[in-house]
C-alpha cells in the first residue's frame, strides 16, 4: 500500500504533465492525442527514465526516487524553484521508511505576535498553517468585519472565500487569484501532513460542495508565501486598494502573518487612516 506522501507525489507528477504540451518541450505532436498534456512515456524519455519506473511513481506505487531522479523530472517538468521544492519535499517524504511524527498539536499564536498585533498600525491578521484565522488587530476587524461573528471552525480563509452566502456571485476580478494564493499555501501545508485532520475536513467539505475549488485544487499549484494586491469598498471610506504581504512566523510548518499595507502618501493611505478612526471611535467604552 503506498503512502499519503507517495499519492500526493504522484498526483503532483501527473498535474504538471498534464500541462505540457509536446511542442513546449520540443518534441512533435505526432498525430491524434488520448490524453492532455503529454504521454508518460515522453516524460520519462526527457528525464531519462524507464516508462514503467514514471509510471510506478506517477501511480503512487512503493518507490524511493533518489535526488538524480527529481531533478531530471523536475527539468523535464520545467518546473519553477518553488515546484522544484515542492517535488523534493514530497519526494524525500516518500522515500522515508517510517513517516517522520508530525506536530499536531493546537496551533498557538505566541504572545508576543499577540503583542505585535496589537501595536501594528496596519490591518494584520495570523493565519494558521491550513489558514484558519487564529488572531488579527482592530484595524483588520474594520476591514475584513468582525471574525467573532463566525463560529471558531468556520473561522478559515478557504471556507470564507467559497462560502456562497457571503461572497455571492464572486464577481470580483482578482478572486480567482486569490483562491490560487490560499489553495497554493494549503497545498503546500498538505505536502508536510496529508493525513492532518484538519487539512483532510476543509479539502474534503470544498470538494464535495464546490465544483470551482475542485477545478482550482487539481492544478496542484504551490505557494510558500505570497502576496498581491486587493481593493475593498468599505461604505465608511470609500474603495481601498491594499497591498498585502504574508510572513512566515516561527515553526515548521507554522503560522504566518498576513499584512495589508498602503502606499505612504496615497489617497489609500488617507482613507486607511480615516477607518482607523471610525473604528476606534465606535470601540466599547469611547
Amino acid at each position: 500500500m503506498s503512502s499519503p506522501y507517495a499519492r500526493e507525489l504522484g498526483d503532483f507528477l501527473r498535474a504538471r504533465r498534464s500541462r505540457l504540451s509536446p511542442r513546449d518541450v520540443g518534441l512533435e505532436p505526432g498525430g491524434r492525442r488520448k490524453v492532455a498534456g503529454l504521454r508518460r512515456e515522453e516524460i520519462a524519455l526527457l528525464a531519462g527514465l524507464s516508462t514503467d519506473y514514471y509510471q510506478r511513481i506517477e501511480q503512487g506505487r512503493e518507490v524511493r526516487p533518489s535526488d538524480d531522479v527529481l531533478a531530471a523530472l523536475a527539468g523535464a517538468l520545467g518546473l519553477g524553484d518553488e515546484e522544484r521544492r515542492h517535488l523534493f519535499a514530497l519526494g524525500h517524504a516518500a522515500r522515508r521508511p517510517v513517516p517522520v511524527p508530525v506536530d499536531r498539536a493546537p496551533e498557538r499564536v505566541p504572545e508576543g505576535t499577540r503583542r505585535l498585533l496589537r501595536v501594528t498600525d496596519t490591518p494584520a491578521v495570523v493565519l494558521g498553517r491550513h489558514l484558519d484565522l487564529l488572531d488579527w488587530n482592530p484595524l483588520a476587524e474594520a476591514l475584513l468585519g468582525d471574525p467573532g461573528a463566525y463560529p471558531p471552525d468556520r473561522l478559515n480563509m478557504l471556507l470564507l472565500l467559497f462560502d456562497d452566502a457571503r461572497t455571492g456571485r464572486r464577481t470580483c476580478q482578482d478572486w480567482e487569484q486569490r483562491a490560487l494564493d490560499y489553495i497554493g499555501m494549503m497545498r503546500a501545508a498538505v505536502a508536510t501532513d496529508p493525513t492532518h485532520p484538519r487539512a483532510t475536513a476543509i479539502v474534503g467539505e470544498l470538494s464535495i460542495r464546490s465544483a470551482e475549488f475542485r477545478r482550482l485544487w487539481a492544478r496542484h499549484d504551490v505557494r510558500g508565501s505570497v502576496h498581491g494586491t486587493k481593493t475593498f469598498r468599505v461604505p465608511e471610506v470609500g474603495e481601498l486598494r491594499l497591498d498585502w504581504d504574508t510572513y512566515p512566523l516561527p515553526g515548521n510548518p507554522g503560522p504566518v502573518l498576513l499584512v495589508f499595507t498602503a502606499e505612504p502618501g496615497s489617497a489609500d493611505a488617507d482613507r486607511l487612516r480615516l477607518l482607523a478612526s471610525w473604528h476606534a471611535s465606535r470601540a466599547p467604552g469611547c
